[in-house]
């Protein structure tokens, strides 16, 4: 309805489509270019083996082929690197540790099942876990400080996470006070793991300090990657992640390319680049329990203490399904972001809520500039296609004053049939931090309430050539 249209943005948009954001190149999408012919590729010697060469043995849950696993990459690494192939049929494992030039590829029939069995996943290794570093329960394809590393083929991988194990344990020990024996009715009650966290977070507790065990541990991711260099994952599915499911953290020269994930658990992000530089995610599809695409870099103290944005990212050829949203900056975003571009994409389900999203506050801070995104066709979103928030989880807000701001943002040709909203804005209330967002040539239909709905302060926005209802904004 676009009477509803708020007189105060309207006045920034009359005198915004003469203004251009300052710093920003006349071909963005050439940059785009260049940090692609940057990236360094992976490459392996001509070497194989097989993890049934090391005693793995298919279609048996007690035996589990970790062991095989470990011990395949660790020869294969020692030998100068290569191949660990996972032939056809169904493997059970515990965790798995990538080392340098390795290639652990799963034929089209091969499928990896992670035990649920929590104590396999410990002792503890350096990890982040929303954005706060801590020691913690062993991801399910791990690797820290490798390169050349990769994790291919047309094969599955699943973390076999329910209710009744990974899921349900996250609601019972990570959020709330839970029994240390629920059997005993006097049992000591333990603090919730991610409250300990948070807390760890905001007093810089020292890294030894924020170690968790098999009685305590926070979920794992699916695959992380920790401080490692030249990076393929491509072609495999991936579904029913304890976490998050793929989560690099200070990686460069990342590909993620051609995988399918399946995952409708809770915090069950897709792609999670994390103080990540020069990554590519092309060609894969999202259905996912949270968001499907998240860059983050850090939140609050750890974040700021390391300082480390991510930066260059592109998406392209993607699908996304289900998710909080399609491709989204943030909420842990306390070092910053820059350079995303995100092209020829697709997403379309009632349970998609927003198309690209911003989500940030003034606990966790960070200048997030250069977004451009272009040729996004959507079916339909539950909330809005655009969605820049600085107030987000603005009730747990424990710490003030570190200002975000949000600036260059560019959407064309982007079309969309169905939304509440067509743009949303939460700017602060007393200064403002969201600026030069444009939106050219894009369509939306199907828009059910306010075309952009604002609170706080947003200063220039321009609409060119865009249509709300086949009426022109």
């Amino acid at each position: 309805m676009l009477n509803n249209f708020r007189p105060v943005l309207l006045a920034a948009l009359l005198t915004a489509a003469a203004c251009s954001p300052s710093g920003t190149s006349s071909d963005p999408w050439a940059e785009a270019d260049r940090v692609l012919a940057s990236m360094t590729q992976v490459h392996f010697p001509d070497r194989a083996v097989s993890i049934t060469d090391f005693g793995a043995v298919p279609g048996d849950s007690l035996q589990l082929a970790t062991e095989a696993i470990n011990n395949a990459i660790l020869a294969v690494n020692q030998a100068g690197g290569g191949t660990v192939n996972v032939p056809d049929g169904t493997f059970w494992t515990g965790p798995v540790t990538l080392k340098s030039n390795v290639n652990l590829h799963l034929s089209d029939g091969a499928v990896l099942k992670f035990t649920t069995d929590v104590k396999q996943y410990f002792p503890a290794v350096p990890s982040r876990w929303e954005g706060i570093d801590c020691n913690n329960t062993h991801p399910l394809i791990y690797a820290y400080g490798e390169t050349n590393i990769a994790l291919t083929g047309g094969g599955t991988i699943d973390g076999c996470a329910a209710q009744d194990n990974w899921w349900g344990r996250g609601r019972v020990t990570e959020r709330r006070p839970w029994p240390l024996d629920p059997s005993d009715p006097k049992s000591p009650m333990m603090e919730g793991s991610r409250v300990r966290l948070l807390a760890w977070g905001e007093s810089g507790a020292p890294m030894y300090e924020r170690t968790y065990t098999e009685t305590d541990g926070l979920r794992p991711q699916t695959l992380h990657f920790n401080r490692c260099t030249t990076v393929l994952i491509e072609g495999v599915t991936l579904l029913r992640s304890p976490f998050w499911v793929i989560h690099p953290l200070m990686c460069n020269d990342l590909t993620v390319r051609g995988v399918t994930i399946n995952n409708n658990g809770p915090n069950g992000d897709g792609c999670d680049p994390e103080s990540c530089r020069n990554v590519l995610i092309e060609d894969c599809v999202f259905n996912t329990g949270d968001d499907c695409i998240a860059i983050k870099s850090g939140r609050n103290e750890d974040g700021r203490k390391w300082g480390i944005p991510s930066e260059n990212i592109i998406v392209r050829n993607c699908r996304m399904a289900n998710g909080h949203g399609g491709v989204v900056i943030g909420s842990e975003i306390s070092g910053g972001y820059r350079n995303l571009w995100v092209e020829n994409c697709k997403m379309d389900s009632p349970n998609l809520d927003r198309v690209i999203r911003i989500k940030t506050s003034t606990a966790r801070g960070g200048v997030i500039e250069g977004i451009h995104v272009r040729n996004v066709e959507v079916g339909q979103c539950r909330e809005a296609v655009l969605r820049i928030n600085l107030k987000y989880e603005q009730n747990e807000i424990a710490k003030r004053g570190f200002i975000p701001e949000v600036r260059d943002v560019t959407l064309e040709r982007v079309t969309c049939r169905k939304s509440t909203y067509g743009v949303r804005f939460d700017g602060l209330d007393d200064e403002v931090r969201i600026n030069d967002i444009t939106l050219r040539d894009c369509a939306f239909e199907g828009v059910e309430k306010d075309p952009v709905l604002q609170s706080g302060l947003v200063g220039r926005v321009s609409f060119e050539n865009s249509t709300v209802n086949g009426q022109a904004l």
